[in-house]
């Protein structure tokens, strides 16, 4: 996994926190992988990680320069279908949450 090169602060972070059913595995990819790339397109994107456990939880953070940002994106329609297509296929439970990031830092390793 590599880290988002996020900007000196402040900035802001969302926090999506999921459980995945077991449906439809390769759509989900497939999707999930579309809307990074729409996502990195919208303005004031700053950056993604993510993670999954075996069992199924998983925790997305998308980094934005500003609740604006973050408000567009929620608007895309192409977010807002996969978003619908979460809940009725993807997602047993979730969780999402907005921050603003007011300090970083980092052990860059040796």
């Amino acid at each position: 996994m590599l880290f988002a090169n996020t900007p000196t602060p402040p900035y802001y972070a969302v926090i999506f926190t999921s459980q995945r059913t077991e449906k439809e595995e390769n759509s989900y990819h497939r999707t999930a992988d579309v809307m990074v790339e729409l996502a990195s397109k919208q303005p004031g994107f700053l950056g993604v990680e993510s993670a999954r456990e075996q069992n199924g939880l998983g925790i997305t953070v998308s980094y934005w320069d500003s609740l604006n940002a973050i408000g567009q994106w929620k608007e895309n329609i192409s977010h807002q279908r996969a978003q619908e297509k979460g809940k009725k296929d993807w997602y047993s439970s979730y969780i999402t949450r907005i921050c603003k990031v007011e300090r970083d830092y980092a052990d860059e390793g040796q």
